[in-house]
């Protein structure tokens, strides 16, 4: 199991200080689902992925496409259990944070972001 914090590079602000990867096709599958929260500052950065739902989930989120050059493609604030996003294909990962993450960023599509290792 491996980790990576998410940084916007322009700001050097942490989006997610811990996130783990989901890049094996059971950990994508299964991504939050049945988890009963998710803690403000961690993540799950699901790649490859241009499309999620939030079946069986408990809890809404903020979802952040990201392209192949880690750019923002597009933001979801605030989606709710059981509902299906489109696809977008410029995207190649998403990642999933708790509801109450990004009030203090003004992340825009286009930005760029970038991973550093996580510590477990």
């Amino acid at each position: 199991m491996s980790f990576v914090k998410i940084i916007h590079k322009n700001s050097n602000y942490v989006i997610c200080k811990k996130a783990k990867i989901a890049n094996s096709l059971l950990e994508r599958v299964i991504g939050l689902m049945f988890k009963t929260s998710i803690n403000n500052g961690d993540g799950l950065l699901i790649d490859p992925c241009n499309s999620i739902h939030t079946f069986f989930m408990r809890f809404n989120l903020n979802v952040i496409f990201i392209s192949k050059d880690n750019r923002v493609v597009k933001i979801i604030k605030n989606l709710k259990p059981w509902r299906m996003t489109f696809i977008y294909f410029g995207a190649k990962k998403v990642l999933e944070l708790s509801s109450d993450s990004l009030s203090t960023i003004d992340l825009k599509k286009g930005d760029e972001l970038t991973e550093e290792p996580c510590i477990n």
